[in-house]
């Protein structure tokens, strides 16, 4: 799920521990997660999918994450 209006706290400024990020994977592929500050989002290019990060808390459920494009995949 992309971020929307709906969505503001998405948005809201909170970083992500370090530490955290080294030890979350992607639910879906059990690989590595990259960290979008731009978009607060943690991106699993092999499972072509983008978490929402809301209120500081990573959301990594399937469900939730949006697709990534064919553009943003290629990046």
């Amino acid at each position: 799920m992309a971020t929307t209006p709906e969505f503001p706290a998405a948005r809201s400024g909170y970083e992500i521990d370090p530490k955290l990020l080294e030890l979350l994977v992607c639910p879906v592929t059990k690989g590595p997660l990259d960290y979008d500050r731009a978009a607060h989002e943690l991106v699993s290019r092999a499972a072509r999918l983008a978490y929402p990060i809301r209120d500081g808390i990573p959301i990594l459920l399937a469900d939730e994450a949006r697709t990534l494009t064919e553009e943003e995949v290629a990046r």
